[in-house]
């Protein structure tokens, strides 16, 4: 489906180079997340997809999971919204109304990437650029003009800000489980054995 968004660039110069010409596709690292497919249920991505086309997600008690009423509003934790410049399956505008659909202290970093390499863009890479600001108004537009360009990947800063609402550091646990709850097997369990 995501696809179908882009068909010049994702499927038909792959169908004319591979297909066609036979030729082997180039190695193209950010690419190779596309073979690996999400192995979901028709009746799940039917369900995703009438999540957004009636943006049930955006009016509040509109969308129910497990039989209750979903309020994103009442979600009142703090978050950290990261959006890319380019991103060509998600418009950064698009994902910045997030931060006026949830409850609690929001904060958006606007990478000067795309889709994928937003949010795989490490530390240290000389290119990157994100932009963020003190205050979300409703627009993006508004935000846009407030918004601080900083230099580097957006991991440190969500790093800084995921440490400030981390609590302090605490010992480790002697075992596995506790008095109340024991170990069901040891780690990593068995559940990676289910196919």
């Amino acid at each position: 489906m995501f696809a179908w968004l882009r068909p010049g660039d994702l499927i038909w110069t792959y169908w004319v180079n591979n297909y066609l010409q036979g030729q082997a596709p180039p190695p193209f690292d950010i690419l190779y997340w596309n073979a690996d497919t999400t192995r979901m249920p028709a009746a799940l991505h039917r369900d995703f997809i009438e999540l957004v086309l009636d943006r049930a997600l955006a009016k509040p008690d509109t969308a129910t999971m497990l039989g209750s009423p979903v309020d994103l509003s009442r979600v009142d934790v703090d978050a950290y919204v990261i959006a890319g410049v380019a991103d060509h399956l998600c418009p950064w505008q698009a994902c910045y109304r997030t931060t006026q659909l949830l409850g609690g202290d929001v904060r958006f970093a606007l990478s000067s990437s795309g889709h994928i390499a937003s949010m795989v863009n490490p530390p240290g890479n000389k290119k990157a650029r994100f932009q963020v600001s003190a205050t979300s108004p409703a627009d993006p537009r508004d935000w846009l003009k407030t918004a601080e360009t900083v230099p580097g990947s957006w991991w440190p800063d969500y790093s800084s800000w995921l440490a400030a609402r981390s609590g302090g550091e605490t010992d480790r646990p002697g075992g596995l489980g506790s008095t109340q709850f024991s170990p069901l097997d040891a780690a990593p369990g068995l559940y990676v054995l289910d196919r």
